[in-house]
């Protein structure tokens, strides 16, 4: 049987530096040579093709928490988008506790988009602004404002803020969003996700499946955090790496003696037969 192996980016198959190491590389790519492997991140198109540069990609890529799969001709599959009414409403709301997010957004059917922030911002998104520097679709609001089509609403911050700025969106916008609220490993905080409502890891696998016409007893999925319970949920068989949240190994069908820094999906590869 063709396994399906597809896993999540931070802190499960890079290092914590951000790095995959040649190991970890070549791997992949040996064993992308008689099997289908891709990835489910929450990051954005632009930031996951840096990464994947060197890796061989065989299948859709879940992107955005799965707001976004796009095909590995680079065509857009599918799309879940939160619309510019109501991503204004949430901005508003959460501005009346001096909050204000992110939005990644997207600007056009040619995969450009845009990450907006705002000129209001607490020191976790200013350090988290410095990551993103030199990238090119950075762009500064005074009053930001969702676009037409909006990926997800990020907000960080400190859990006990963000939990009542979670509470106060769930009494105004109900089921109308997903809603994500989990640790930020890199920074030391929290960060607080708003996603349409079915735009998640789990979706993103059911498209893949559909994709790729197999079953979802053919896939096996690695994660670390509590935005990949959906799709720990969905596939076959869920692994998660050493230093996942304890949430996820809950969850787990297999937990790893090893990290992420310690190559531990590429081990798991490595050690599979086929």
């Amino acid at each position: 049987m063709n396994t399906v192996f597809i896993t999540d980016l931070d802190h499960t198959f890079l290092r914590s530096d951000l790095s995959i190491s040649p190991y970890s590389e070549r791997v992949w790519n040996a064993k992308a040579a008689h099997n289908t492997l891709t990835i489910a991140t929450a990051r954005s198109f632009k930031k996951s093709e840096q990464f994947v540069k060197n890796l061989h990609v065989n299948a859709p890529m879940i992107l955005l928490d799965g707001s976004l799969i796009v095909s590995e001709s680079r065509q857009i599959i599918e799309r879940r988008c939160i619309d510019k009414e109501l991503g204004d409403a949430v901005i508003d709301l959460g501005a009346t506790l001096n909050s204000f997010p992110f939005v990644l957004a997207l600007q056009d059917t040619d995969l450009n988009e845009a990450f907006l922030y705002p000129t209001q911002r607490n020191v976790y998104q200013h350090r988290l602004l410095q990551r993103y520097r030199d990238d090119d679709n950075l762009q500064e609001a005074a009053h930001i404002r969702a676009m037409k089509e909006n990926f997800k609403l990020v907000y960080m911050g400190e859990e006990a803020m963000l939990q009542e700025l979670y509470l106060r969106f769930r009494e105004m916008f109900g089921d109308a969003l997903k809603y994500i609220l989990a640790p930020e490993a890199y920074m030391g905080c929290h960060f607080l996700t708003l996603l349409h409502p079915h735009a998640d890891k789990a979706h993103g696998l059911e498209c893949v499946s559909e994709y790729l016409g197999c079953h979802r007893s053919e896939m096996t999925v690695f994660g670390d955090n509590l935005n990949d319970l959906g799709m720990f949920e969905y596939a076959g068989t869920a692994v998660a790496v050493k230093n996942a949240h304890d949430v996820l190994k809950a969850r787990a069908d297999i937990v790893l003696e090893y990290s992420n820094d310690e190559d531990g999906v590429a081990r798991y590869l490595e050690a599979q037969r086929g």
